[in-house]
């Protein structure tokens, strides 16, 4: 059985790519991306990379 990581989910936009986007596109992006955090964390994926849930955190607080 094949191992999914964090980064075969995560879409990182660079700034200039994040300030594309419209309000609900950024709105969706949100959601999906908290989605997915909560479904793996759900059947026990194991976060080893501390920095992934720092990374997530601070896109939340800076909006991005």
């Amino acid at each position: 059985m094949n191992t999914m990581t964090y980064d075969d989910v995560h879409v990182n936009f660079t700034w200039e790519e994040w300030a594309l986007l419209n309000p609900s596109q950024k709105s969706l992006y949100k959601d999906v991306m908290l989605e997915t955090y909560k479904n793996l964390t759900a059947i026990g994926y194991n976060w080893e990379d501390h920095y992934i849930e720092e990374e997530f955190q601070s896109s939340r607080s800076d909006g991005r």
